[in-house]
């Protein structure tokens, strides 16, 4: 489905309709399957909901890689060279990062994410507690090229891509973006990445099915976000939220549910919607060690070291860029 647009709105400001949130929203929604990338959820709104499933007594993720991080935190220290700069990719709250910024060396922290306000709130508190810290937040999208501040070009790089937000990108594009972050880290780089591990189907449908039901208004947030920003007109009572494991594929896949027939607008452009017909709004991959291993070392990372919970629920990697 094609749009035309204008660069420039009548009052001179740029044309909603013109920007790379609009465009992949109409493309998701003509597609069959209609789909919308995870990227979306992460507006002001977005980002708090998310750090509310994250405390949820179903949500394990973020409480097991917490632990790993303060247990490891000597292990992880050891492999990071003093005077670096730390690099994270998607910065959301700072409870993990402190983990590290606690017990390693760093310079300077470049925190990269899309939602602007948001973080720029949690780099003005990291500032705070640690007055001795550059802090250099890089609004940008993380999944694509940017720039890094020129003050920290000339020291050691490190990465850091907690949450197993690598999950959700399919497999060929979690390639493509441990590539892209060696190439924005550059030669002799170290990155720390949380991976998800493989485990109970139930334990997995549980955490993405919350009794308190946080996660469905976390996937609703998206519609919210199209109606505020792009005009559309969404009912959300005309659609549910749904999670379910593929076992087949090895990875929760988050839908909305169209609850009857109907018809939404976007720009005025109609988009319909079959009773049951879904939009896929995320999916979590799930790995093994050996299997994350494997991947890094297709991206032009050698591993380094790994740890895990005592219960194997969750896994922290060190990996070094690859001559």
């Amino acid at each position: 489905m094609n749009v035309h647009v204008s660069a420039l709105a009548k009052n001179g400001t740029r044309d909603p309709k013109d920007s790379v949130f609009a465009r992949d929203v109409i493309d998701g929604l003509a597609r069959q399957p209609k789909q919308l990338p995870p990227k979306y959820f992460y507006d002001e709104t977005g980002s708090e909901l998310f750090e509310q499933i994250t405390v949820l007594p179903e949500y394990y993720p973020t409480r097991t890689e917490l632990g790993i991080l303060s247990d490891r935190g000597a292990d992880i220290a050891a492999i990071i060279p003093k005077g670096a700069a730390l690099v994270e990719f998607g910065a959301g709250a700072t409870t993990k990062v402190r983990l590290l910024l606690d017990r390693c060396a760093f310079d300077a922290y470049v925190p990269v994410d899309i939602s602007g306000a948001f973080l720029n709130g949690q780099a003005d508190a990291l500032r705070k507690d640690f007055p001795h810290l550059a802090v250099h937040p890089v609004v940008a999208d993380f999944t694509t090229p940017f720039a890094l501040p020129g003050a920290v070009k000339a020291m050691p790089k490190v990465g850091f891509f907690p949450g197993s937000t690598l999950g959700n990108f399919e497999p060929h594009e979690a390639s493509a973006f441990l590539r892209s972050a060696r190439a924005i880290l550059g030669d002799g780089a170290t990155m720390i990445v949380g991976v998800d591990l493989e485990k109970d189907e139930r334990l997995l449908h549980d955490a993405y099915n919350d009794a308190a039901g946080i996660t469905g208004r976390f996937n609703k947030n998206v519609l919210v976000r199209i109606n505020r920003e792009l005009g559309g007109d969404f009912d959300l009572s005309g659609f549910a939220h749904r999670a379910i494991y593929n076992r087949e594929r090895h990875r929760i896949e988050m839908h909305l549910v169209s609850l009857k027939a109907q018809t939404v607008r976007i720009f005025g452009q109609d988009m319909s919607f079959r009773a049951g017909e879904t939009i896929h709004t995320e999916s979590s991959y799930k790995y093994s060690v050996e299997r994350f291993q494997a991947l890094a070392r297709g991206a032009g990372w050698t591993p380094r070291a790994s740890w895990t919970d005592d219960n194997g629920m969750f896994s922290v990697h060190a990996v070094v860029a690859s001559d």
